[in-house]
């Protein structure tokens, strides 16, 4: 462990095991093994998620690799729903982790018609309004044919687990949802604006959360990250 801080090469280790890294539980083993071959060839290769380009607000071409290294929140937003006061909790949390290695990658979305106007005219609500300093992209789709190849890798990593049913904009976004996909629970797609994925330093998408997550859980996963890294 010591060696690996001192030539700064990752170190992983697993409790519960034994040398063939067997618990006895076929389910949890299965899991350990799918994470090492997931590791092992993002340290040889590099995460696949850095090799994924995307189109800034100022229309150009940038490749994920610059983020590198960082702690990143991607969402998906949108202007006219009734989550986007989530923007101010968001630019809270950047000025709050982004002198630790964190970046908020803010990716609109008119999917669910709640984001029209221009990418110009975006940005300028989000810093008039809410004052937000982390980047926006243009304005994507994130579910269907014509889904981002960002948020099709994402989906890929971090499927949908639930909403958190606990208040009661909760409870109606699960009742449209199911609406709208009678199959929603076992679909990977974006159910709403707002969803964000937590990604760690070395490009692992590490967890997801809904609309309906609160800034106070958004933000313990990303200070564990954070410690963790």
């Amino acid at each position: 462990e010591a060696r690996c801080r001192e030539n700064h090469v990752p170190f992983y280790r697993f409790e519960g095991c034994d040398h063939s890294l067997e618990s006895g539980d076929l389910t949890e083993d299965l899991n350990r093994m799918t994470d090492i071959i997931e590791i092992t060839r993002d340290f040889l290769v590099g995460a696949p998620i850095y090799k994924i380009s995307v189109l800034t607000r100022t229309k150009e071409i940038t490749d994920l690799k610059a983020y590198r290294g960082k702690v990143l929140l991607i969402v998906n937003s949108a202007t006219g729903c009734g989550f986007t006061p989530q923007y101010e909790a968001l630019e809270e949390m950047y000025k709050a982790y982004k002198d630790k290695g964190f970046e908020i990658l803010d990716f609109p979305s008119n999917q669910f018609g709640q984001a029209e106007g221009s990418d110009n005219d975006i940005h300028s609500f989000c810093t008039a309004r809410y004052d937000i300093s982390f980047p926006q992209f243009a304005k994507i789709e994130v579910n269907g044919e014509n889904q981002s190849e960002l948020y099709a890798f994402l989906k890929k990593r971090q499927g949908f687990k639930g909403f958190l049913l606990n208040s009661k904009e909760s409870v109606y976004l699960q009742k449209i949802t199911a609406k709208a996909d009678p199959g929603y629970l076992n679909n990977p797609d974006i159910k709403w604006n707002f969803t964000k994925f937590l990604v760690n330093r070395r490009g692992m998408v590490v967890d997801r959360f809904e609309p309906d997550a609160g800034t106070d859980i958004v933000r313990q996963g990303i200070e564990k990250i954070l410690n963790d890294d």
